[in-house]
């Protein structure tokens, strides 16, 4: 993608989620959607209207819908268990690492308005700990879509997956970042835009504003590399490191704590590579998130295309 670009915005993750599990299940009848009361927020009532019998409603009891999807998937279907991201990854934690993970099912786990997509409702749901918990339990793979094209792609690729599968998806409209001619590997990140100053390694609907701050800077003279790291676990090392061998800087970005998630893991990468550079993480401090919508929670943080340039400009010396 070329930095003078304009992004077009495009539709929610989660649609695409809807409209790609709706083609795979009209083709494949084992294709099943598993949801804990959560088929609207889910976006899959078309595929319940389309495909009555491959949905399977729990209700709201996400233990429940973890051990049912495990269940499902060992008489050989392809489960999409669905849930709000920040109810998934805790309350049905024990069923994840051990009907799901350890068990080797290719459940895929969706877990739906994750990041700070409540972000009214406050820090119970704000889904900001999901990477780093699930990171610490074998045999998972994470993917965090940038956009419709990644969130396709992933959708696809998970079903055909033969492990566990975390899909992860905000409900805000994303914006293009890709052409949709490039070719989607589970584990192997995108570079948007390339460049040899500064390099933002961001994930999900934070990509977005880091192309964002990758204008704004382009604009000033610098040069930016945009990463795409989709894929969290497992990580695309070597996507990291060559960033961190070109460029001068290093500024992750997620839609999470900066405990356990994109960041730490990027640096304990570099660091354990014996690379020193000026990096810093971007997401929610370990604090008590504030409330209100997800554009006013990004630009508390600095998630914005401003906040990322004053942030790159400070780590490069150059304000």
């Amino acid at each position: 993608m070329k930095i003078t670009d304009k992004l077009i915005k495009g539709k929610a993750n989660l649609e695409i989620y809807s409209e790609t599990l709706i083609e795979l299940g009209l083709s494949d009848k084992d294709v099943l959607a598993v949801t804990s009361d959560s088929r609207g927020s889910g976006k899959l009532v078309p595929f319940a209207e389309k495909l009555p019998e491959q949905i399977v409603e729990i209700g709201i009891a996400e233990q429940n819908l973890v051990g049912v999807a495990a269940g499902l998937a060992s008489t050989g279907k392809k489960v999409f268990a669905t849930s709000p991201g920040c109810f998934l990854a805790t309350r049905s934690l024990e069923q994840i690492k051990n009907d799901v993970a350890y068990s080797n099912y290719p459940v895929t786990l969706v877990g739906i308005s994750s990041g700070v997509s409540y972000g009214a409702l406050g820090s119970t749901h704000h889904s900001i700990h999901d990477v780093a918990v699930l990171r610490a339990i074998h045999n998972l793979t994470i993917v965090v879509p940038a956009d419709n094209f990644e969130a396709r792609e992933a959708v696809k690729a998970a079903a055909a997956f033969d492990k566990p599968v975390y899909l992860k998806f905000g409900k805000k409209n994303m914006p293009h970042l890709h052409s949709g001619d490039e070719v989607f590997e589970i584990g192997k990140a995108f570079t948007i835009v390339d460049g040899s100053d500064v390099a933002f390694i961001a994930c999900g609907e934070t990509v977005a504003p880091a192309f964002e701050a990758a204008q704004k800077l382009h604009e000033n003279g610098i040069s930016v590399r945009v990463v795409s790291m989709h894929t969290l676990k497992p990580l695309d090392t070597d996507a990291i490191l060559k960033a961190a061998r070109e460029c001068k800087a290093i500024v992750t970005v997620e839609e999470h704590s900066i405990s356990g998630g994109l960041g730490e893991a990027c640096a304990s990468t570099i660091l354990e590579a014996g690379l020193f550079l000026p990096f810093k993480r971007v997401g929610i401090p370990d604090e008590e998130t504030v409330a209100g919508s997800q554009v006013e929670i990004f630009e508390h943080y600095g998630i914005t295309g401003e906040g990322l340039c004053n942030t790159a400009l400070k780590l490069l010396n150059l304000s």
